[in-house]
């Protein structure tokens, strides 16, 4: 009875453990951010719970502008507004993001600022992330 148990437990914990190297395995660094406001930091790309995500690093600064906003281009040059990057309540960042699934691809995550219309700086991935 005992073996059995352990058997099982090792099992599961073998599972849960090539879960995580799975989840590592599908997560996507860019470069650098570039541009005349946005310039530090890199933006992470993964996948939850059948998600596609984006989360910016520690090290990026959200531009001190009227209305930074979350912007993606995919493979074919079509550009996808996001959301906001403040939050107006609280006064909070929104640090990470949720893809839309009619988001095919990601080439390049920009900031853009939605209220002056220009962008502020962007960051490319090596290749197309889906």
């Amino acid at each position: 009875m005992k073996f059995r148990l352990l058997s099982t437990l090792t099992v599961l914990a073998l599972g849960i453990g090539m879960t995580a190297v799975a989840a590592k395995m599908d997560t996507h660094t860019s470069g650098m951010f570039q541009g005349p406001k946005a310039n530090t930091g890199t933006v992470m790309h993964y996948v939850e719970n059948g998600k596609s995500m984006l989360k910016v690093s520690p090290d990026f600064k959200v531009p001190d502008t009227p209305a930074p906003t979350w912007r993606v281009v995919d493979s074919k040059g079509t550009i996808y507004t996001l959301d906001a990057f403040k939050i107006k309540a609280g006064g909070g960042e929104k640090r990470e993001v949720a893809v839309p699934a009619y988001v095919h691809d990601i080439v390049k995550v920009q900031v853009y600022c939605a209220w002056a219309e220009v962008l502020l700086g962007e960051a490319s991935f090596s290749q197309a992330v889906k």
